[in-house]
């Protein structure tokens, strides 16, 4: 999972870290030989070419071809250069929508493509990081090829905020949509998946809520939940759906999710007793166990937002430790936010040990609380003027490449922490490594890199050095896979319309088509000058070709010296 740790990220080593910016790693002398005399090469090459052809002049006839070249285009009429103008106009401006429409599609610009991966070998270019046969960076090398349509998996929001008490709260006062249709939608689906089952026909409740989870009106999903309640007073789906969507306050959301409790725990028991006999009663089971567990973390997440963080983490735990095949619900990270609102900083390292490994995939959460961790034992007393003079420490080095490893994994994050970007509602859905992690991740945790002096400073001095360090163009990673190139899509479907959705890496023109597109402007002006004023332009291009004629005295010196030379020779050889 491209999202992920794999095994080459196991074997790391770890990153050269970049104290302050502006501060880049120090290179061993063998590095910077090698780099010297790659970057000289080509100079080299350039001087023995201008060598050769000072030494074939003579053979070659330079200045008569040259005076040759220049008694033709004396006699070229306008027309001539109408022509050649219009011609070289038409080619630079195909190759400047060839340009355009092959960086839009890859990402890079084909001219240079092509120079770097041909040219370059020829004139004896290296690669600027060399990596060793069986090193880590060859190992994630050969990992690209896992890159797929995977890599935008679609997480559910650990975190994810109450419709009717949070959400829709937020449109009453603003006037906006939180939510898109795309993360609805996808919410629909969770609740068909985690709620509904094939034996919903055996009980009258379970088909209404069935129907209702597939309505696309919030009053008809609330109505259809009462219908339900009607035929069972004991229906934990319906009670769970007023709580997400009918109440409006966290308060009476809480009520309605001990109610669903009370009733999902009788449900929950029950097919614990026929649960081996059929293959539907396990079904049955598996759906009740979702429902259960899905109360008991909304309820942790009420008790959080009321202020009862201690009981919100003792029911986490219990979660934790008694469905411990329920991971990918992710309920480590809402522990990870309890905990640190408690500051009980080493049982927020003991999560962490526990699930920042390199089998399970990362998230913003976990690499960024790891670099929170590391960054609160220094920020204090970080001063980039001082480690500019002094140097880092053994602990200040491991705090700037754990904040490079979390900018890595989700280079949108910083942004939001700084408050260089503003903050929206959280989405009900986020992508792993996008613009909406980011968004979920700080909306709850910067005040936790608030409460640490000097963390946001630490931060700030040293975020951007990341991207001095992983290869560009980005086809390989620096510690983690590549960044995948989807990640802009599925948040600018998960975000709501009126939020700006941070890009990454933002796609800068390259060098070759800015050149095609001025070579373009320049020979389409000048074709049309020409077109219009040919007698001008052809004066013009005369008196510029003038310039460049050789002077009749001094191809008669070069002769004179030529014979002399020769005489000389001839002595020489005689004598």
């Amino acid at each position: 999972m491209a999202d992920g740790g794999g095994p080459g990220e196991a074997a790391a080593a770890r990153p050269s870290p970049a104290p302050v910016p502006g501060l880049n790693p120090t290179l061993g002398w063998r590095e910077r030989l090698r780099a010297g005399l790659a970057g000289t090469r080509a100079s080299v090459w350039f001087v023995a070419g201008l060598g050769l052809l000072y030494a074939l002049r003579i053979p070659l006839r330079l200045c008569e071809n040259l005076a040759a070249v220049t008694v033709f285009l004396n006699s070229l009429t306008p027309k001539f250069y109408v022509a050649l103008t219009g011609t070289s106009s038409l080619i630079s401006g195909l190759i400047f929508v060839f340009e355009w429409w092959y960086f839009h599609k890859h990402g890079t610009s084909f001219i240079e493509q092509v120079s770097v991966s041909h040219l370059q070998p020829l004139m004896g270019g290296t690669e600027s990081s060399i990596s060793e046969p069986g090193s880590p960076s060859r190992n994630r090398e050969s990992e690209t090829s896992r890159q797929n349509l995977s890599e935008c998996k679609v997480w559910r929001n650990p975190l994810n905020l109450f419709r009717g008490a949070e959400y829709r709260r937020y449109t009453w006062v603003t006037g906006k949509e939180p939510l898109t249709y795309y993360d609805m939608n996808l919410s629909a689906q969770d609740h068909q998946t985690f709620f509904t089952c094939d034996t919903d026909f055996l009980r009258p409740s379970d088909t209404v809520m069935q129907k209702a989870w597939r309505e696309r009106n919030p009053p008809a999903r609330i109505k259809a939940a009462y219908q339900a309640l009607e035929l069972n007073n004991d229906c934990a789906t319906a009670y769970v759906l007023l709580a997400e969507e009918e109440a409006t306050t966290i308060v009476d959301a809480e009520k309605l999710f001990k109610q669903a409790l009370k009733a999902g725990e009788t449900i929950y028991r029950q097919s614990q007793q026929c649960q081996h006999q059929s293959p539907q009663h396990e079904a049955q089971l598996r759906r009740d166990t979702n429902v259960l567990v899905y109360i008991k973390r909304r309820l942790a997440m009420c008790a959080r937002k009321l202020g009862r963080i201690r009981e919100a983490v003792k029911i986490m735990r219990d979660l934790m430790k008694e469905f411990p095949p329920l991971t990918m619900l992710n309920i480590h990270e809402n522990l990870l936010e309890s905990l640190l609102e408690l500051q009980a900083y080493a049982d927020v390292q003991a999560v962490l040990a526990k699930y920042d490994d390199i089998s399970l995939p990362k998230s913003a959460a976990i690499c960024y609380t790891a670099a929170l961790l590391k960054t609160r034992t220094v920020s204090e007393k970080f001063s980039p003027e001082t480690a500019s003079r002094r140097g880092l420490s053994t602990a200040e080095i491991n705090a700037v490449e754990a904040i490079h490893r979390a900018v890595e994994f989700n280079p949108h994050v910083p942004k939001y922490l700084l408050e260089m970007k503003s903050l929206i509602l959280p989405p009900e859905h986020i992508l792993k490594r996008g613009d909406s992690e980011a968004i979920a991740y700080a909306f709850f945790h910067l005040q936790h890199w608030k409460r640490i002096e000097g963390a946001l400073n630490l931060l700030q001095c040293t975020w951007e050095g990341t991207f001095r360090m992983i290869p560009h163009p980005l086809e390989k990673g620096h510690l983690f896979y590549p960044y995948p190139s989807c990640t802009e899509m599925a948040d600018r479907e998960l975000l709501p319309t009126f939020h700006h959705v941070s890009v990454y890496p933002k796609k800068e023109l390259p060098l070759f088509i800015h050149f095609t597109a001025g070579f373009c402007s320049s020979t389409a002006m000048i074709a049309i000058l020409t077109h219009q004023f040919p007698e001008i332009m052809g004066i013009f291009a005369k008196a510029v070709l003038g310039l460049w004629r050789p002077q009749p005295w001094a191809s008669s010196g070069f002769e004179e010296n030529t014979q002399d030379l020769k005489s000389e020779d001839l002595g020489l050889s005689s004598g």
